[in-house]
């Protein structure tokens, strides 16, 4: 058995999906206030809820050791490999979590702390320990606290919760069934032989294209919301709009089953979807500044 490197301690933080809640967390920082965010709260904010956001994917390491060697897609992870030991792994997310939280509250805000806490719950607790186990619906329930990132930020300047950054969860939080079904068609199989309940393995993968397709165009018009409420101007309302476009071939072209790469495809595009609407909202925001409702 090979010894633990920092690599694999990096990991266990699942560092691309904590680089994606960062971008949307800082964004949420932005669309909080006209001007620039305070460096403090810029840099610590974010530091808190990395920190916070890789403790809980740590665990998710731990929890799911047993399915993840069984799975092509994660057997090779450290806790699954033995790289890093139970032990070593409760430790690190205990030491990481612990640090986040004592950030955010000596540094930025309680109610971003608390928060931030609620969320890693959310996952690590709620959603890896019960929801991935007991419903096909996992990730529909689940996704409120992969959601709440631009929330985080957004309190973490302001010390409040606004209708404006709840509407960016909403966002985040109807994006995540298509984008994680899609991945979940291409992986059935694998979720069917560790018996995870993933909806293409309990009702089918013609049930789970369709009900893509519906998240998305639920997602596409919710994407609408920043402009109809004045958060944001017309640049943001093309892109998401071209975007918003782009989701729906794809979700289309997987409801039309000619194209085996599809599931992946739209998978993949969903990430950068993601990304792209946050940036050119953050983009908006400071080109085309809006009074707020």
């Amino acid at each position: 058995m090979s010894r633990a490197t920092w690599r694999d301690y990096k990991e266990l933080t699942k560092p691309n999906v904590v680089l994606l809640m960062i971008l949307t967390a800082a964004i949420g920082m932005f669309m909080a206030v006209p001007g620039m965010v305070p460096l403090n709260v810029l840099i610590l904010g974010n530091l808190g809820i990395a920190l916070c956001a890789g403790s809980a994917a740590t665990i998710n390491h731990l929890v799911d050791q047993r399915i993840d060697r069984q799975m092509s897609r994660t057997h090779k992870r450290p806790v699954a490999q033995g790289r890093v030991g139970p032990r070593q792994a409760a430790i690190f997310a205990a030491v990481t979590g612990g640090l986040g939280m004592a950030i955010l509250l000596l540094w930025v805000n309680a109610l971003t702390a608390w928060l931030t806490f609620a969320s890693l719950l959310g996952y690590a607790v709620v959603y890896t320990m019960f929801l991935k186990r007991a419903t096909p619906q996992n990730i529909v329930i689940g996704g409120l606290a992969g959601a709440a990132p631009p929330l985080l930020g957004w309190t973490a300047v302001t010390g409040q919760i606004d209708g404006h950054a709840l509407l960016l969860v909403l966002i985040i939080f109807a994006w995540t069934p298509p984008h994680f079904w899609a991945l979940a068609i291409h992986r059935r199989e694998e979720y069917a032989s560790v018996d995870i309940p993933m909806l293409p393995v309990t009702h089918g993968v013609a049930f789970t294209k369709l009900h893509i397709l519906l998240y998305t165009v639920i997602m596409f018009l919710i994407t609408l919301l920043p402009f109809v409420t004045r958060l944001s101007g017309p640049l943001y309302l093309l892109g998401a709009v071209v975007l918003g476009g782009g989701f729906l071939y794809w979700a289309i072209e997987l409801l039309r089953d000619r194209n085996p790469n599809a599931p992946m495809e739209t998978f993949r595009y969903s990430i950068i979807y993601l990304m792209a609407l946050f940036l050119i909202m953050l983009m908006d925001h400071y080109l085309f500044p809006v009074a707020r409702l």
